[in-house]
């Protein structure tokens, strides 16, 4: 069931009639946020285990500290949330380092093991709203805090999708702010070179679709992957669905 935020007023009648469509990837297109929150779950539940701290780590904790931030921002996030501090380290410190970069890259070294084992396959719904998308003409871009988004686009099949990924790799290359800073959406739409106006944002996580909110883009829609949708609507969500299926558009249009 879609639903609708109450003082919704842009057109919802297909995502055909829009520019371009900008997609999150893992929770939206794919199952692999359950990877990440296992790769997150992992990481914290010893590492708050190793500093002392009572207070175990949660599903609630992924989704207010963790989902849709670049991995370094998420470490940030929930370590302080424990009062810890830990020394930044930089980008190539090992996993075993115990800094800010170096649980980042741990955690990344478990999501990669895990995908290489297991493999990926979109959501149904993902894949035919993609196809529909596709034969209709509509460019599509990635946009997700994730440094994985290429293999995991190639290992579920949809990379031939998506001419743009703007990943975290990307992000850092260009100095764009993560999420919830709309800069790496307006990238995506700028580098399909259509309008952020005539763009819909698709995301599963508060922090993206705040991302959405806080840019000028046509439609917000959140995709309620276990975060709820009331969250997605606070966050700026014009329309929420279970599944992306739902924005499918009829036969015949």
């Amino acid at each position: 069931m879609v639903r609708v935020a109450s003082d919704q007023t842009k057109d919802q009648t297909g995502l055909t009639g829009y520019g371009a469509v900008l997609f999150d990837l893992d929770g939206v297109l794919t199952p692999t946020a359950e990877v990440h929150m296992r790769a997150w779950a992992a990481l914290f539940t010893d590492v708050l285990a190793e500093h002392g701290v009572d207070k175990a780590y949660t599903d609630a904790d992924y989704f207010e500290h963790v989902d849709g931030k670049p991995r370094y921002d998420g470490v940030r996030a929930l370590l302080a949330s424990r009062g810890i501090t830990l020394p930044e380290g930089t980008p190539d410190d090992p996993p075993e380092a115990e800094t800010v970069c170096g649980l980042g890259n741990r955690k990344n070294k478990t999501f990669s093991d895990v995908l290489a084992r297991d493999g990926v396959s979109p959501y149904d719904g993902s894949l035919r709203l993609v196809r529909q998308l596709a034969d209709a003409g509509v460019p599509m871009a990635v946009v997700s805090s994730s440094k994985n988004a290429p293999d995991v686009l190639a290992t579920s099949g949809l990379a031939e999708f998506f001419p743009v990924v703007v990943h975290g790799g990307v992000a850092a290359e260009r100095g764009l702010p993560g999420k919830p800073a709309p800069d790496t959406y307006e990238a995506a739409a700028d580098d399909l070179g259509v309008p952020h106006q005539q763009s819909v944002v698709v995301e599963d996580a508060t922090s993206g679709v705040a991302a959405g909110a806080a840019g000028d883009f046509g439609l917000v829609v959140g995709v309620d992957r276990g975060v709820g949708a009331d969250a997605l609507t606070k966050a700026g969500a014009d329309v929420v669905v279970g599944d992306l299926a739902e924005l499918l558009a009829p036969a015949g249009d």
